[in-house]
């Protein structure tokens, strides 16, 4: 185990490092960089140590256990296949670093939500999420929900209606205020449940952790206490821990039966992990690129020009748009691992994608891209500008800047801006009618208000 003992140490260096830079930075930034940390954690320090303690032999149907990995020997594979993801954390660290001494010599008066003062705002997050709770029950009934690493929907229609449902959750999650806090607390808890069970749905991490990261930005926005620090906590682990609980509820028992046999390979401590360790597979798209050098893929002009398409609609582009996580799993891990019968669509992570288009300089291009996302996506959520609200609230539920590069980032970006379009639509119809109704509330007391008055004095005589 020796040999890959350097690159784990260096990696825990370096988010140590960017934990501590986080907790000096104010605001919404600071819970997305502790959250990348301890994604990037799970992914490449939790997974690798593992493999090294169990040495487990690959076996279909485990994913933890990468045969790639196995044939290089685990202690050299990991070795090595850590080797860019060091050089890549070190950079971002030290992006973080520099961010938290700008932050803490710049003067700068306390920042507030100002959407939240719209009064327009939290009844067009409760419309969105109604739509969306009605496309989420339909995509159930009818079996069309969507699976973790599908290429294709289908049902893209109720898709999209799921997307506004997703904005509409997290949003009321962060800023929904009622008349008392106990209130609030059950709200938030519902809406907890909701994005629960539909993770449960989905087979996904996704749902749980944005709307814990969600709870995370709420109590940025208002203010740290011990108290929400516990909360945090609390509905982090119960949710990633519940995870594979709740799968096994929907499992059939010949599926059960299955996943007990791959599991008994690992010691008891570890099969309870095992659930969400599989879902954090950055490593694997490490290992992928230690068998796809740099310059075997994209070049970084055909890179560029792809994320830039990204954002096009494809009615409006007319052409077929590169999907980065299908194309990655086809043309990248397809150079080590038969993908022909496969169609999946995966996350290629930040850091390998960059090593992949251009070596270290595009390690250093693909974390210095991740780290403006994630600095423009927590000013964007203090913006007085429902689209740039919208769009950082997409960003907490999408996991861009945790396990995908540039043009993983351009493409849900190009989805999400569709979405805005709806949303500020949707937003202005809240305003008409609730602006209607205003109006008519304000006729209806002018005319009770008449009503109560004597006739003398209404026609200028006095009693």
């Amino acid at each position: 185990m020796t040999g890959a003992v350097p690159e784990l140490a260096a990696i825990a260096a370096a988010l140590v490092m960017m934990v501590a830079a986080a907790i000096v930075i104010p605001g919404v930034a600071r819970v997305l960089l502790i959250a990348q940390a301890l994604y990037w954690a799970m992914s490449y320090l939790a997974r690798p140590i593992v493999l090294l303690w169990v040495q487990p032999e690959p076996r279909f149907g485990d994913n933890v256990a990468d045969p790639r990995l196995a044939a290089l020997g685990y202690d050299y594979g990991i070795a090595m296949v850590l080797r860019p993801i060091v050089f890549g954390l070190w950079v971002y660290a030290g992006f973080v670093v520099a961010l938290a001494f700008w932050m803490r010599y710049r003067r700068r008066s306390p920042q507030r939500a100002v959407i939240a003062e719209d009064p327009n705002f939290v009844p067009t997050l409760c419309a969105l999420y109604c739509l969306g709770t009605l496309g989420r029950l339909a995509m159930v009934a009818t079996g069309t929900a969507g699976k973790a690493g599908e290429v294709e929907s289908t049902s893209p229609a109720l898709t999209f209606v799921t997307m506004l449902g997703t904005v509409g959750a997290i949003g009321l999650i962060v800023f929904v205020r009622l008349g008392k806090a106990k209130a609030t607390t059950i709200a938030v808890g519902l809406l907890l449940a909701g994005e629960l069970l539909w993770t449960m749905a989905v087979e996904s991490k996704t749902p749980i952790m944005g709307a814990a990261l969600a709870i995370g930005v709420r109590f940025a926005l208002g203010g740290w206490t011990r108290t929400k620090v516990v909360a945090i906590l609390l509905v982090s682990i119960m949710g990633i821990g519940g995870f594979g609980w709740l799968q096994s509820l929907k499992a059939t028992g010949e599926v059960k039966a299955e996943s007990a046999a791959t599991d008994s390979a690992y010691p008891a401590g570890v099969q309870p992990m095992l659930s969400v360790l599989r879902r954090f597979d950055l490593l694997e798209a490490a290992t992928d690129v230690y068998y796809a050098p740099p310059g075997s893929w994209l070049s970084p002009q055909e890179a560029a020009e792809n994320a830039a398409r990204s954002l096009i609609p494809a009615q409006l582009l007319g052409a077929e748009k590169l999907r980065s996580g299908t194309a990655w799993a086809a043309e990248v891990r397809g150079a080590s691992v038969d993908m022909t019968q496969v169609s999946v669509s995966l996350a290629e992570g930040g850091i390998s994608e960059g090593y992949l288009l251009g070596g270290y300089t595009g390690i250093v291009a693909g974390v210095g891209f991740t780290f403006l996302l994630l600095v423009t996506w927590a000013r964007a959520l203090y913006s007085r500008h429902i689209a740039l609200v919208v769009l950082g609230l997409a960003l907490i539920e999408i996991p861009v800047i945790f396990e995908r590069g540039i043009l993983g980032s351009m493409e849900m970006l190009g989805k999400y801006l569709q979405a805005v379009v709806l949303v500020w639509f949707i937003y202005l119809l809240v305003g008409l009618y609730r602006g209607s109704r205003g109006q008519l509330s304000a006729r209806q007391s002018w005319e009770r208000a008449e009503s109560v008055v004597p006739v003398t004095q209404r026609t200028g005589q006095w009693v």
